[in-house]
């Protein structure tokens, strides 16, 4: 986790530094800041500040990975990496609810939006719950 909040805290510090030179720049060329781009990019920076120190949060709490020692070697890092999905549909689903809320929020149809919304937390409720229950319910008996 230390590789990764080193580079999430230096895309940020450079988002920062942009920001400043963004709004030293077009505040020199136009005689004002342009608002937009500055606040976008220290919107981002913040951002990548965010995913940083989440980052740093956990590799206080958890034991060195081989990627993150000077020692380690590509062996150490083999294994099970986790459980992933084969054949589930429901990341469409999530994918087709966001768009319905993306469309009633473009359109401005309050209830185009909460619709979208509803069905973006069932979908991804069902993606989260679908090795517990249905068809693919694992449990042993």
């Amino acid at each position: 986790m230390k590789t990764e909040y080193k580079i999430f805290a230096g895309v940020a510090g450079f988002l920062f530094a942009v920001a400043a030179l963004y709004g030293f720049w077009t505040h020199g060329e136009a005689g004002n800041v342009e608002w937009i781009g500055t606040v976008a990019l220290i919107l981002s920076g913040l951002l990548c500040a965010m995913c940083g120190g989440f980052f740093w949060f956990v590799s206080r709490r958890i034991e060195l990975r081989p990627e993150d020692r000077e020692d380690g070697e590509i062996a150490e890092g083999a294994g099970e990496i986790g459980f992933f999905s084969p054949g589930s549909y429901w990341p469409f689903g999530i994918a087709l609810s966001a768009s319905v809320a993306a469309i009633g929020l473009v359109f401005w149809m309050w209830w185009l939006i909460a619709l979208g919304l509803i069905l973006v937390i069932v979908s991804a409720s069902a993606m989260l719950f679908e090795y517990y229950s249905g068809t693919r319910h694992t449990a042993e008996h």
